[in-house]
């Protein structure tokens, strides 16, 4: 078979038992075969896989189309009907494109820009091809189908991507395209496989037979194999060409070499001087040996005497060194003793704030006490001027009716008096309502910034209240089932997801939430682990991100509207992480992951990963962790650590948790549940607390706000007043005789103020018990305050104590530390003298070394010498000269040596490659002859299918006809009679009518496709030129082909409705859209207007 036909897959149905091969075949099949038997031999031959099949073809901005599709085909039979101009030649010309075709094939256009719509920038073209069976291409990569999306720009440059199933890019190179089109035997340029009208035009509806045979010849690839093997003549020439001219290269290389030859043998001379010479040469390199070895002895002798030195530096060292350890001892027990006080002192500190506290609450209280008494004793004091002003009055009105005589002058003189004094003291009570007021404001704005202040902490209470009441809930129903304590969803979520396992929607089974698949070896550490973890212990994590969709989907159906859990994506192994090497581990405290039973690997693996529980200690105690973290040698590959109330310590700060019990993994829920209801209850005692302090600032505020209306209205009564003096002051001063008033409304204010005198002592007096009581208990308060302060203060002076003591201990350590570098650096330096003469000695050895190898490599034996280098240097130097002298007669016998064995070598060398290529040469002509003969063998095989084929084809109508190859003259030419009529009177193609040529064409067509394997096949408009007749009957043929061919894909392109088809699941209609003729109208107007 040709090489187009790669593929061998099985038959897909079970009456078909057998596959045709070409190599078992034979021209002369009986004739008398049941012809139905040959149309099931036709269907069973060259059946493919799925691979390979188009799934989809989505075109966007492609000739004159803004978008079509996306076109779903079937794998079976696939109609693509639509009018003229609907886009069915689009389609196939993009199949072309997209496959790797040239515009030059589509026979649509000159370059590749000519497939973009006018008007826009690039188009686009998507192609899902299938990627199942044995035959797939690279399916662990892309998975059960490739898309392989075309962009064509309007300057003709195209680019690639090919994705996998999920639409992940895998490549954007062609030489892949290639590689995988080769994989699926997909050849858009092969007629066979795609059937354009223009190609059909070009090579069946031609009137030459020329053009049928390379029709043939290009469908069954053999055209192709005949190229190849004229390539290979070629080349098979050229090396015959190259042998001719390295055969007279060595001709001249043997010349050369048969000449250097006769000078080799020339030399006979020099050779007793030359022994000589290598004589005196292996003296002199054992006499540089002893010469070295005498230099050495020296060079050991003082490294002796240095390392015996040693020990004195190791004393001082050691010495020093145990120093800094006591040193550095008595400063960790002073700072334990530090931190110790300080611990006090912080234990102490929250009971003085609460005195603090107290004792500003009683000065507040005391200092509202003040400020009533002093407004009772303003209010007195402005009552008694009030009546003393009324007495005055009283009494000077009288004097003035009673005086009638020259002494009215001296009353006015003395009125006017009065009222400049009772001016300023009115004036003076304004300025005093003036502050008063500016104190009731302050005060008021005051309250109702605690009010505020109060309120905010009142809205944070009430919504701890609700989330303790809803934790309640869920521990409650947690009593039956735990995991109700991670979400009131959760039972259903993990339902949900045990149920899409089953359907087998999940690759691995997802795991979650964390914290219900980890146990607690020690309860106490529920809150540490808690802290530690946080968001993981509500978590999920999935295998694979096709597993997290899904896992997405299920939670957007089971939390709606509600915040998800996390979802953490990571392969799943079958065994925990290997963590000894980063893992931290402390001989007194467990690691998070030490301190958790876990039976699943892939949750421990997880929070490995994710939160690094090897590396985190758990430490029961604060300040032990404290001291573990932050002292001078943290634990090795511990990265931090969580105490038993959750704070959490580095090594250069810590953090204090949020919560004070554990929500999730506490085991005991009764308790959890009693301990949330008396939270509550002790909440709603602080927010009823809050409510009585809300209503008491209210009051507060009322009445402030109620005394700074009365200030306001008696400072507008006070400058009413003013006023008034201002004016009787005036009127004093403009009038000459006083004027007799009524004396009885005087009386009955002077009565007035004298009641509201005594009303006010009464209230004057019960104020000022009340502030003496408050200032008695305020005294009290700030007494246990300062009492508690002085105590702390004590712990305090003692901490100064210790911190000189720590800075003594500390300035010790330093000079001890100080004493141990000076020695450990004079150590360091004798060591690295030490080095230093190691040295120098192993390189002298090494030199010896060198020395002995190369006088061995002289020498093998050693040579007792006596005499020195420097004589027989002179020696040397002298029989040099004197061999120099006789070379320059002879020339140089290495050179000579030289040219011999490189005229030598290249001889042979090229002797060799001549016999290596005429070997080759040999047996590729051998095989070149042997392929040719197969190749003719193939090609007669694969005709007189062909033959055979479209004979079986034509019998479905009752035609006869026949197909005449004649490969001397490279002709086919095709023979048909229609009917019964005498077979010997058969009709050229170009007799019959349209539609018989057509069916003729359709058989010919069958036949070819019976003789060479494709994934699919593409039909442009097969019956265009059939009668109804034909058209049926041709329909049925390719109908019953395609049955017989269920792996296989066919795609007709036809401008029929296609309606009479039978119904069948193996039969795709596609029906594209009538052409918008108005808009086409429209543009190519749009288009002459330009």
């Amino acid at each position: 078979m040709p090489s187009m036909s790669k593929k061998r897959s099985g038959s897909p149905s079970g009456h078909c038992n057998k596959r045709i091969r070409f190599e078992n075949g034979d021209e002369g099949e009986d004739a008398d075969t049941d012809q139905e038997n040959h149309f099931m031999d036709l269907e069973c031959a060259g059946e493919v896989g799925d691979a390979g099949i188009v799934e989809s073809i989505t075109l966007k901005n492609f000739m004159c189309h803004s978008h079509l599709g996306p076109f779903a085909f079937g794998a079976n039979v696939n109609f693509v009907v639509g009018n003229n101009g609907s886009g069915k030649s689009a389609i196939l010309t993009a199949l072309i494109v997209a496959l790797g075709g040239t515009a030059h094939t589509t026979n649509r256009g000159s370059s590749l820009k000519s497939f973009v719509k006018e008007g826009e920038s690039s188009a686009d073209v998507s192609i899902t091809l299938r990627n199942e069976g044995r035959d797939a291409y690279k399916p662990e990569v892309y998975g059960p189908a490739v898309t392989v999306d075309l962009r064509i720009t309007r300057e003709g440059l195209r680019t690639y991507k090919m994705r996998s199933k999920s639409g992940q890019i895998i490549s954007t190179k062609k030489e892949d395209l290639v590689s995988m089109l080769d994989s699926f035997n997909i050849q858009v340029n092969n007629p066979v496989s795609i059937l354009t009208q223009e190609m059909s035009k070009y090579f069946l509806h031609s009137k030459g037979e020329g053009d049928k045979y390379r029709f043939f010849m290009k469908a069954t690839l053999l055209e192709q194999m005949r190229e190849d093997f004229i390539y290979i003549k070629e080349t098979h020439k050229i090396t015959q060409d190259k042998v001719e001219q390295h055969n007279e290269i060595l001709k001249e290389l043997k010349q050369k070499y048969l000449e250097k030859e006769d000078r080799f043998k020339s030399l006979t001379s020099l050779g007793e001087m030359t022994n000589n010479l290598k004589e005196l040469q292996k003296q002199m390199a054992w006499a540089l040996v002893t010469e070295m070895e005498k230099n050495l002895e020296p060079l050991k002798e003082r490294l002796r005497a240095e390392n015996l030195s040693t020990e004195k530096y190791d004393e001082k060292v050691n010495e020093w060194k145990n120093k800094v350890k006591e040193a550095e001892e008595k400063y960790k027990q002073i700072q334990e003793r530090l931190e110790g006080i300080a611990q006090q002192v912080q234990e102490l500190q929250p009971k003085s704030t609460a005195l603090k506290a107290e004792a500003q609450n009683r000065n507040a209280l005391l200092k509202s006490s003040e400020v009533t008494v002093h407004r009772c004793k303003a209010s007195l004091r402005d009552l008694e001027k009030d009546k003393s002003q009324l007495s005055s009055r009283i009494k000077d009105l009288q004097f003035n009716i009673s005086q009638i005589t020259g002494a009215e002058s001296q009353a006015r003189a003395e009125r006017v008096k009065e009222v400049q004094t009772e001016l300023e003291n009115v004036n003076h009570w304004i300025s005093t309502l003036g502050q008063q007021i500016d104190q009731y404001q302050h005060a008021c704005s005051r309250a109702k910034e605690e009010q505020g202040k109060m309120r905010r902490e009142q809205e944070q209470l009430q919504r701890s209240i609700e989330a303790n009441k809803r934790n309640v809930k869920t521990l409650e129903s947690s009593r039956s089932n735990r995991l109700r304590r991670f979400g009131d969803h959760m039972p259903a979520l993990l339902s949900t997801i045990e149920d899409a396992h089953r359907r087998g929607q999940f690759k691995q089974k997802p795991r979650g939430p964390l914290g219900f698949l980890i146990n607690l070896k020690d309860p106490e550490l529920a809150l540490a682990v808690e802290v530690c973890l946080k968001g993981q212990l509500q978590a999920f994590t999935c295998d694979s991100y096709e597993d997290e969709k899904v896992l997405q989907g299920l939670m957007a159906e089971v939390f709606q509207g509600g915040r998800r859990p996390a979802i953490i994506t990571s392969k799943f192994l079958p065994h925990v992480h290997d963590t000894r090497k980063r893992a931290v581990n402390h001989p007194h405290y467990l690691s998070v992951l030490q301190a958790l039973e876990i039976e699943d690997p892939v949750v421990a693996n997880c929070l490995i990963d994710q939160r690094g529980i090897e590396s985190i200690l758990l430490i029961k105690d604060r300040t032990e962790a404290r001291r573990v973290m932050q002292g001078k040698r943290p634990p090795q590959n511990c990265t931090q650590a969580f105490s038993k109330d959750g704070d959490q310590i580095f090594t250069n700060r810590s953090y204090t948790a949020e919560q004070n019990r554990a929500n999730y993994l506490s085991r005991d829920v009764e308790e959890e549940i009693r301990h949330l209801q008396r939270e509550i209850e002790n909440q709603e005692g602080q927010a009823a607390r809050f409510r009585q302090q809300m209503n008491k600032l209210d009051d507060d505020i009322k009445q402030n706000e109620r005394l700074l209306r009365r200030a306001q209205i008696e400072q507008k009564s006070a400058k009413a007043k003013a006023t008034k003096y201002h004016l009787e002051l005036t009127d004093l001063q403009n009038v000459e005789e006083p004027q007799s008033e009524d004396l009885r409304p005087l009386e009955e204010d002077l009565q007035e103020v004298v009641t509201k005198i005594a009303a006010k002592c009464a209230e004057y007096d019960k104020a000022r018990a009340e502030m003496a009581k408050l200032k008695a208990d305020y005294e009290k308060a700030d007494l246990e305050y300062n009492q508690h302060k002085e105590h702390i203060n004590t712990f305090s002076e003692e901490v100064d104590s210790v911190k000189e003591d720590l800075n003594k201990s500390d300035q010790e350590v330093l000079k001890c530390r100080h004493h141990k570098k000076h020695y450990d650096e004079k150590r360091s330096a004798h060591l690295q003298n030490i080095q230093t003469l190691e040295k120098n000695l192993n390189n002298k050895e090494k030199d010896l070394q060198a020395s002995v190898a190369k006088a061995q490599e002289i020498c093998q034996d050693r040579v007792e010498v006596r005499r020195t280098p420097k004589s027989l240097d002179n020696e040397i130097q002298r029989l040099k000269v004197k061999i120099t002298s006789q070379q320059e007669q002879q020339g140089d016998p290495a050179e000579i040596m030289r040219q011999f064995h490189e005229a030598q070598e290249n001889y042979k060398n090229t002797s060799q490659q001549i016999k290596s290529l005429n070997s080759f040469i040999k047996s590729l002509t051998g095989i070149m002859d042997s392929r040719l003969q197969v190749y003719a063998e193939l090609r007669r095989f694969l005709s007189a299918r062909c033959k055979y084929f479209f004979h079986t084809m034509l019998a479905q109508r009752g035609y006869s006809g026949s197909v005449t190859f004649d490969h001397k003259k490279e002709t086919l030419s095709i023979s048909v009679q229609p009917g019964q009529a005498n077979k010997a009177d058969l009709n050229d193609m170009r007799a019959l009518s349209g539609g018989e040529r057509s069916f003729s064409t359709v058989c010919f067509v069958l036949s070819l496709w019976a003789i060479t394997e494709a994934p699919f096949r593409c039909l442009d408009e097969f019956d265009v030129y059939m009668d109804m007749v034909n058209r049926r009957i041709s329909m049925d043929m390719m109908l019953k082909v395609a049955a017989g061919q269920g792996n296989r894909q066919f795609i007709f392109l036809t401008p029929q409705s296609m309606s009479s088809l039978p119904e069948s699941e193996g039969i795709c209609i596609l029906r594209l859209k009538d052409p918008d003729r108005s808009q086409n109208d429209r543009e190519r107007s749009e288009d002459m207007d330009q």
